[in-house]
């Protein structure tokens, strides 16, 4: 039997294929399960598109994700929120990228990164101890340890400017810093452009709770995404892949938004007016990072609005790339507040768009609207 002759049978098992992550399929036990076993062999390239980017995308953020907790634990503390001490995350930024970089280089050597970081920061004597303190936690997490050097230029690897052609990855190692500060919400974040489009998305919320309506329950959440191949999550550490998908709410009355907590990244005082528009008396779920996407990509909330707060700022890509695909891939829309797609073809930064809007289908176009008509009236206010 061909791949054609089997197109036929896999659309009428997709659903039970969504249950079992199209990576997962090679690992099963042949004398266990030799009829899907026998698919699998025969079944077009596509079937296992990025299937190797996607599992060392996910070491990549997960083993970063444990050095950002290790860090949390060790260095944060009372005294550091009080004197608004930003040195722990800022170990934690370095550690996570050089980790990320470290590991992307050794399967895909020929892969340039954009990154948020590089290393001037780690220069010279004024940068030594900071140094010290990276190399020593980025060594607690590779198999082979480092020199100063190879930290530094592992760092450095993420300075590539981005294209619309090729394919390149983009990593936010902690995307969040205050939120990390707090022990609140941040998330390590990375995803991989081919030709100017986002294809794959890895995103881990180490204190994401497990269940939302269970905010003291488990926490750790790790989500990924493959374009063509849905959105799934699974616990931070291990565990079953599960497919998420965004909400069903199509009336606004009873929609939830995600917004940022810091006030510099959005504007809370326009977000109001659009709740009011669209009749949205619900709180909003407020959070730090790219957790934002994961809320709407598995339903805990219904529209993720980051809407300018000046007419100069641009939106880095590193910010939005994994968290746009498993939006995307969970069902919802992801566009800027004129409902422009994302444009990721242009450099290191979203220069081409204004603002984003993510959102379930049934609400998105709504949400647009309310959008335009606000910034509308403020433009000749």
């Amino acid at each position: 039997m061909t791949g054609k002759q089997l197109l036929p049978l896999l659309q009428k098992i997709s659903i039970a294929w969504l249950k079992t992550p199209p990576h997962s399929i090679p690992k099963l036990n042949y004398a266990r399960a030799p009829a899907l076993v026998r698919v699998y062999s025969v079944l077009p390239p596509s079937i296992a598109y990025l299937e190797k980017e996607r599992a060392v995308a996910i070491e990549a953020v997960e083993s970063a994700s444990r050095v950002c907790q290790a860090v949390f634990k060790r260095l944060v503390n009372e005294e550091t929120l009080t004197k608004k001490d930003k040195s722990p995350v800022t170990v934690a930024d370095f550690g996570a990228q050089a980790i990320i970089n470290q590991i992307l280089e050794q399967s895909f050597p020929n892969d340039p990164i954009v990154g948020e970081e590089d290393s001037k920061d780690l220069q010279g004597d004024e940068g030594k101890v900071l140094c010290e303190k990276v190399v020593g936690l980025v060594n607690t997490a590779v198999e082979q340890p480092m020199s100063v050097d190879e930290v530094l230029r592992a760092i450095d690897r993420g300075q590539y400017e981005g294209s619309g052609s090729g394919r390149y990855w983009t990593l936010d190692p902690i995307d969040g810093t205050k939120g990390f500060l707090r022990g609140e919400q941040y998330a390590v974040c990375l995803a991989l452009v081919i030709d100017g489009t986002v294809r794959l998305g890895v995103l881990s919320s180490p204190n994401m709770p497990w269940k939302m309506s269970e905010p003291d329950g488990e926490r750790g959440v790790l989500m990924v995404a493959v374009e063509g191949q849905g959105a799934f999550q699974r616990k931070l550490g291990g565990g079953s892949e599960l497919p998420i998908s965004t909400s069903s709410v199509a009336d606004t009355a009873h929609a939830t938004f995600c917004e940022s907590v810091e006030s510099g990244h959005t504007s809370h005082t326009d977000n109001a007016n659009i709740a009011r528009l669209l009749g949205i008396t619900n709180q909003s779920l407020r959070m730090d990072g790219q957790c934002k996407y994961g809320a709407v990509a598995r339903g805990d909330a219904d529209i993720y609005l980051r809407l300018p707060t000046s007419e100069t700022y641009v939106d880095k890509i590193w910010d939005h790339g994994a968290g746009n695909i498993i939006v995307r891939e969970a069902g919802g829309r992801v566009a800027d507040v004129y409902g422009r797609p994302l444009d990721f073809s242009l450099g290191r930064t979203l220069r081409a768009n204004r603002g984003v809007v993510a959102a379930n289908v049934n609400v998105f176009d709504a949400v647009i609207a309310a959008i335009r008509e606000t910034l509308d009236k403020k433009s000749k206010a």
